[in-house]
């Protein structure tokens, strides 16, 4: 499994790029991965001010295990060029491309990057948010091999869909799977979207649980107490950390012993649940090495 699979990206919380306190407050906050934000958080008349300050605290090392990514302003707008080429030269461990919808965007993103510069790091996280999304992420998604992460942009779909915000997303929940899908067929990382009601922690759980449920790695937020109960959820439980043990010691066991059959709890275990298994320890592994 590689690196990039195994960071863990339980929690990404966006932030904006013209708030030079929210920047600074975001060094001590337990996220996985910050996207320091160009596009929707910063007004068309603060945007080059916000871009020279995004770039220096990406380039800063100031941000410790935090991976920082820089969300820039989507292809066919005033400020995407630019902002390119000011992600390149500050090196973040990715940048984020909203509005992706094909691969041949994924392809201009790389060839920018590259002429500007970026170092063979900085990853290309593709932003998925719209029907043609949906229906091309298999191209997106193997489109280069600089992009290891896809990320929902639910509030986008839901609008394009003419869908209302409802629990359990039944709306979205095509559009999702077809995402996912072509993460798995790729082996890219697949974070879910954000959940607006910041005071509704009850349905922002609930739909942490839904998406690791799911099978996303992780979720996007757009507040700090959301990060917490986010990590919380995305993280393996005691419980799945002790089973995921007894199954690969009773399958090492078994395999030592010449047997073909290995039972735990009750149920059969194949190599695919080894394979679970393992992942699941290394993810936990992962995850206590941030603590």
């Amino acid at each position: 499994m590689s690196d990039a699979i195994l960071r863990p990206r339980r929690s990404v919380l966006y932030m904006p790029g013209a708030n030079e306190r929210a920047l600074e407050k975001a060094k001590s906050l337990p996220a996985d991965a910050l996207i320091l934000d160009l596009e929707d958080a910063v007004a068309p008349d603060a945007k080059a001010e916000a871009r020279k300050r995004v770039a220096a605290a990406a380039a800063s090392g100031e941000y410790g295990f935090r991976e920082v990514t820089i969300r820039v302003n989507a292809p066919g707008t005033a400020w995407h060029d630019d902002d390119l080429r000011a992600a390149a030269e500050a090196g973040p461990d990715a940048v984020v491309v909203p509005k992706v919808e094909s691969a041949d965007t994924v392809r201009a993103v790389e060839r920018a990057l590259e002429a500007a510069g970026a170092p063979d790091r900085t990853a290309i996280w593709a932003m998925v948010e719209t029907p043609r999304a949906m229906l091309d992420a298999r191209a997106v998604a193997a489109a280069s091999e600089r992009l290891t992460v896809l990320v929902m942009g639910t509030n986008d779909l839901a609008k394009e869909l003419h869908a209302e915000h409802v629990p359990g997303r039944a709306p979205l929940l095509t559009g999702l799977s077809l995402a996912l899908l072509a993460a798995r067929e790729s082996g890219k990382v697949i974070l879910d979207g954000v959940y607006n009601d910041v005071k509704d922690a009850e349905g922002f759980e609930a739909e942490c649980v839904q998406g690791r449920q799911f099978g996303f790695d992780g979720k996007t937020l757009i507040h700090p107490s959301q990060v917490a109960p986010c990590n919380r959820v995305f993280a393996p439980s005691s419980e799945q950390v002790a089973r995921a043990q007894r199954i690969i010691d009773a399958f090492e066991e078994a395999t030592r012993e010449g047997r073909g059959v290995v039972t735990v709890d009750g149920r059969l275990i194949e190599n695919l649940h080894v394979e679970e298994a393992r992942r699941i320890l290394a993810l936990a592994e992962a995850v206590a090495g941030r603590a």
